[in-house]
């Protein structure tokens, strides 16, 4: 089986998952940043990892993501929100709608939290209290929970699904 791991990442967050996960992938797995990602033709096998942007995958995955077609693929995504969030949830449908488009099989997925953006942090306390993404008590806490992720344990719980998703699980 000949496969790569592509990831986006804009704080780093993905791409410490994606060199976690590759510890575990069969010798000859090519690991990738999307911008430097070959066309997936030759690879069996894909996973992509990204970062959650507005309930999806960030533009720069998504860009890659549909040339992906008819392939085996297992999907990672860190976001700032709780893994087991709605808006998680969201965004992981979202994007695997992205792969379905085009015929590819999803073998499996993984989420974890990560660190949020310091720009979107900034924005997010320059908003009026009663906006919608207006810094509050609720959010303050999950971006100080977010801020020590992704982990150890997330690192291992990554590499764990992909074994799983490797074994067919």
């Amino acid at each position: 089986m000949k496969a790569m791991i592509v990831y986006s990442s804009l704080t780093g967050n993905t791409k410490a998952v994606a060199e976690a996960i590759l510890e575990i992938m069969p010798e000859g797995t090519e690991l990738y940043p999307v911008d430097e990602a070959p066309e997936p033709k030759a690879y069996d096998f894909i996973a992509i990892g990204f970062w959650a942007d507005r309930e999806n995958a960030d533009k720069k995955a998504q860009g890659y993501i549909s040339t992906i077609k008819e392939k085996r693929v297992a999907l990672f995504m860190t976001l700032g929100a709780y893994p087991d969030s709605q808006h998680a949830l969201n965004t992981m449908e979202n994007a695997k709608k992205l792969f379905l488009d085009n015929n590819n099989d999803i073998m499996g997925t993984f989420m974890c939290q990560g660190k949020v953006d310091p720009r979107l942090v900034q924005r997010f306390n320059s908003l009026p209290a009663d906006h919608p993404h207006g810094m509050n008590a609720e959010r303050k806490a999950r971006l100080e929970e977010a801020a020590k992720h992704p982990n150890e344990t997330d690192f291992k719980n990554a590499q764990k699904a992909f074994e799983g998703i490797l074994k067919g699980r």
